[in-house]
């Protein structure tokens, strides 16, 4: 990574902050810390960084309402930062638009391979199509918008990162171990039920039937298939 590469640390602890900051730098990294939460959502704002690592315990405010806030208006990979690591903390921290999710105590070169696995994946994302037309759904990338018989879909962050996955492999296979890698990390620890929970929200909102999955399909043992547009076609 280069110094353009910016990252905004939300960390109120110095003791957390101050050699994390001297990590980054020595990768390559530009940081800039923010110490609270009103602070965050200023420099995430006008400092408009690459990533953002973010406590949740901040001394004004919780970090999750500040994910929320800036969900709002950005898609920027966000890391969350806490000493709460169950299982239903990070669902929760992954549905409300946080990308990863680390739990303190953390080794600085393990977080530092989680930003560049979340960067690669962010980069990838950006270069695909910006415009997918399958059966009565459409995905705009750009946009992050998806329809469905032109109305819209209300997806979460990791959603939408979930349904470009599937779509970008319409018609092969993709295994669950993919899916966790691509969307999640591929260092995630956490349990693959994850990948289950957002798999049936997915589904929820694209109307499943099961006598009619139409647009995803599970393969059972190995993973799950997104219909192609000439499924669609053949079918009319």
């Amino acid at each position: 990574m280069t110094s353009e590469t910016r990252i905004l640390l939300v960390e109120d602890e110095s003791s957390i902050s101050d050699p994390l900051t001297s990590a980054l730098e020595r990768e390559g990294f530009a940081p800039v810390v923010a110490r609270t939460a009103a602070e965050a959502l200023e420099l995430a704002s006008s400092t408009e960084p690459d990533l953002i690592l973010l406590d949740l315990m901040l001394p004004d405010g919780d970090g999750r309402d500040v994910c929320r806030s800036i969900r709002v208006h950005s898609a920027v990979p966000i890391i969350m930062l806490t000493a709460r690591g169950t299982e239903v903390d990070r669902i929760v921290g992954l549905e409300i638009g946080a990308d990863d999710y680390v739990v303190k105590p953390f080794s600085s070169g393990e977080l530092i391979a989680r930003i560049r696995a979340l960067l690669r994946r962010t980069s990838a994302t950006k270069e695909l199509p910006s415009v997918f037309q399958v059966g009565d759904l459409t995905i705009d990338q750009a946009s992050r918008l998806a329809t469905l018989a032109g109305e819209p879909i209300d997806l979460s962050r990791k959603e939408f990162d979930l349904l470009i996955e599937l779509v970008r492999s319409a018609g092969t296979v993709v295994t669950r171990e993919q899916l966790m890698a691509e969307v999640w990390d591929e260092n995630w620890f956490g349990s693959t039920k994850t990948l289950d929970v957002h798999i049936g929200w997915l589904r929820k909102k694209l109307g499943y039937d099961t006598s009619d999955p139409r647009y995803l399909h599970t393969v059972r043992g190995v993973g799950f298939r997104f219909a192609t547009p000439e499924e669609f076609s053949s079918a009319v």
